[in-house]
């Protein structure tokens, strides 16, 4: 990996011109947050949504999967299935939600109406979980393979919204700002699946995936489905 890396820096460094790229630095914290509502609204929605996966992902279903007498191969195999399904889903999203002319007026709306369906997903397994229906284990891994490909377009959708807002000037600050509440959401989320693991088992891992896409979703509503004047006139 280290190798490969070094032929991607060689390449870099031998082909992209000096200049490429060069942008005004922020002089202050607070410039780091965006300017345009949109990209700080969806940013504040990355953090709930990639924590609402991690929350089960880390720990809650590992676990669970083991004390229903999985092997370590088998737990694996269904995190690396569900994992690769999520990037062949994500490969797919552009046919699922139709693209506007200004690339808001249909996205913002699917980004409101997949956010919702995937907050009901963990609900319903939830439910499963507290019945203790027969055959709970793939119940559970149904619903997540349900939950995977609704979270996959989410994400997808997210991703494309960022560049829609993002003007040209500081473009890669606001990408890089929105990227790294993906990493928040993370870190967030392996945190809380832990600790609610312990609590509560998975019931309560899922509850709290369910509660962070409920926010997620609310923090959609108020997404602009139409650029400032300012961010227009940026954006190339």
């Amino acid at each position: 990996m280290a190798g490969l890396l070094l032929l991607v820096l060689a390449g870099v460094v031998w082909s992209v011109p000096p200049l490429m790229g060069k942008a005004k630095a922020s002089k202050s914290a607070k410039e780091l947050f965006a300017k345009n509502e949109g990209i700080n609204v969806l940013a504040a929605a990355r953090v709930a949504l990639f924590g609402a996966r991690d929350v089960w992902f880390v720990v809650g279903v590992p676990v669970f999967l083991y004390s229903q007498g999985w092997t370590f191969t088998m737990v694996g195999g269904f995190l690396a299935t569900w994992t690769i399904g999520y990037g062949l889903v994500q490969a797919l999203a552009p046919n699922l939600v139709k693209r506007s002319a200004d690339g808001l007026t249909s996205e913002v709306p699917a980004a409101r109406g997949w956010s919702l369906a995937l907050a009901l997903i963990p609900v319903c397994i939830a439910a499963t979980v507290l019945l203790e229906l027969p055959h709970l284990q793939w119940w559970v891994v149904g619903g997540l393979g349900l939950f995977g490909f609704a979270f996959a377009v989410n994400s997808s959708v997210h991703s494309y919204l960022i560049l829609a807002y993002a003007g040209s000037e500081k473009a890669a600050e606001d990408v890089g700002f929105y990227y790294a509440a993906n990493a928040l959401g993370r870190f967030f989320g392996t945190l809380m699946s832990g600790l609610l693991y312990q609590w509560g088992g998975l019931l309560y891992a899922l509850v709290g995936s369910a509660l962070m896409l409920f926010t997620c979703w609310l923090l959609t509503l108020a997404l602009p489905t139409r650029l400032t004047l300012a961010n227009a006139t940026s954006t190339p």
